[in-house]
């Protein structure tokens, strides 16, 4: 049975150290700049855990996206269920829970990836699959360095090894039962100090995270910034302050070849670009519904710029959908159809290159749509209460058909989705979600197919000469 939303809270206050503007935070879910978020993801447990949605969310006591996929068809229930949980957040939350679900499943895909000759953890990785599948946990990452100070063993001992160092970009880090710190940027062959893996509680000793700017705590209302006031999932520093992870939590240890392979030997990553794509997907239905409503609000629906503005980000639409289905039925079997299926390769990572470079096209579509009128709103809607306020805006910002409040609504959604320093970092966040485009590009060219491109070129030249007769 899958935790409930009061479960998954009850889980978080544990003591962990969290910080924020000079702050410890004792309780992130009671603190203003995270119990919203913290509730978001609450929300999420209770689809899975009671509700309509559990069918298509759970399979056999546990949240679909643990379950290592047999089949084309166990993809689309795999798909349906990410589906369902990214729609509950219009697609803002991007590390909900089934994210390192579906990692970890490919982890247990493939195991044997994790024993090398200086260190078995493939036992590690199956006990780290179902550890967080029973206990229905709520896991996050950290695989990025930063300039200094990088994550690196400081001792080993009989019962498990000391780590300091820091990781960067902890998304959804603060909201996690576990994080998962590792590598996934290349490591040079002597590096082996920082070539390791491993898992470890939020509350374990000598563990902080260093909250960025809450999006969340400077929200003044749901109405008046109704994304960032709910789905603000937090992005953090982890810091490790000489932590102790016992060996049965390591996965990688001391190995270059293997703390990369992980990622790109098992289903893992393509696994994410599965979870992150249907997420994409998601989102782009909303932005592109939310063009709609501007559209009509302003009365502009039906004039041919607009209907081709709106139809061209429908195609984009189209195109992201596009992506997931096709990724899906290019399925390819995992160690010879031992390991399971997975997404196919070239079309998940093709996908990294689409939604990097639509995203922010969108965006910028959706503004020019939207024109002036989103700059322009009253800075809260408590004007629409005040009794010498509210006559005059209510007056002069409805449109035909349109009242002031529903308008003022719309529009304080669109600003919140498109402008503002939430929206800023999404933009952000979906050009660099899935590692930075000289990464994903370079990897395209080998992961594509450039041969049976080639081929065909040179069949081409190959058909004619000098000689040649019409």
């Amino acid at each position: 049975m899958t935790r409930s939303g009061r479960e998954y809270l009850e889980g978080l206050r544990d003591g962990r150290e969290i910080w924020l503007d000079g702050e410890r935070i004792k309780d992130v879910t009671t603190h203003p700049a995270f119990r919203a978020t913290a509730a978001s993801f609450a929300g999420l447990h209770d689809l899975a855990h009671d509700s309509p949605h559990t069918p298509v969310l759970v399979q056999g006591g546990v949240h679909r996206a643990y379950a290592v996929p047999r089949s084309y068809e166990d993809l689309v229930a795999r798909r349906k269920a990410y589906k369902v949980w990214a729609e509950a957040s219009y697609g803002f939350l991007g590390r909900t829970p089934d994210y390192m679900a579906s990692g970890a499943a490919g982890f247990a895909a493939a195991p044997e990836v994790f024993t090398t000759d200086c260190f078995d953890g493939a036992e590690h990785a199956l006990a780290y699959h179902r550890r967080l599948a029973e206990g229905s946990l709520h896991a996050a990452f950290t695989i990025t360095d930063p300039a200094a100070e990088r994550v690196q063993v400081v001792e080993d001992r009989a019962d498990g090894i000391v780590v300091r160092g820091a990781k960067t970009i902890g998304t959804g880090a603060v909201f996690a039962d576990e994080i998962l710190v590792g590598a996934i940027e290349p490591l040079a062959p002597e590096d082996t100090e920082r070539a390791l893996s491993f898992s470890v509680r939020v509350d374990t000793p000598g563990l902080k995270l260093i909250s960025r700017t809450s999006y969340e705590r400077r929200a003044r209302s749901v109405f008046d910034q109704p994304l960032s006031a709910r789905y603000d999932e937090n992005d953090a520093l982890l810091v490790c302050d000489d932590v102790f992870v016992p060996w049965e939590r390591v996965l990688t240890y001391r190995d270059v070849a293997a703390t990369a392979a992980m990622w790109w030997q098992t289903p893992a990553y393509l696994n994410f670009v599965h979870q992150s794509a249907t997420r994409f997907w998601t989102k782009l239905e909303f932005l592109t519904g939310l063009a709609i409503l501007i559209a009509r609000s302003n009365g502009t629906d039906e004039l041919p710029p607009v209907t081709q503005a709106i139809g061209r980000l429908l195609g984009a639409v189209a195109q992201a959908k596009a992506f997931v289905l096709a990724a899906e039925a290019s399925w390819e079997p995992v160690d010879g159809g031992r390991g399971g299926v997975r997404p196919g390769q070239e079309i998940s990572f093709a996908q990294r290159i689409m939604a990097g470079e639509l995203y922010p096209r969108a965006v910028q579509d959706i503004k020019l749509l939207a024109g002036g009128a989103i700059v322009q709103t009253p800075a809260s809607g408590r004007d629409l209460l005040h009794p010498e306020l509210g006559p005059l805006v209510r007056q002069y910002f409805r449109t035909p058909g349109h009242p002031a409040e529903d308008r003022l609504k719309l529009l304080k959604l669109a600003w919140d989705a498109l402008g503002s320093e939430f929206a800023g970092r999404h933009e952000q966040y979906e050009r660099f979600y899935q590692g930075a485009p000289h990464v994903y590009l370079t990897m395209q060219t080998w992961a594509g197919a450039a041969d049976d491109c080639e081929r065909l070129a040179q069949a081409c030249l190959d058909g004619y000469d000098l000689g040649t007769t019409r």
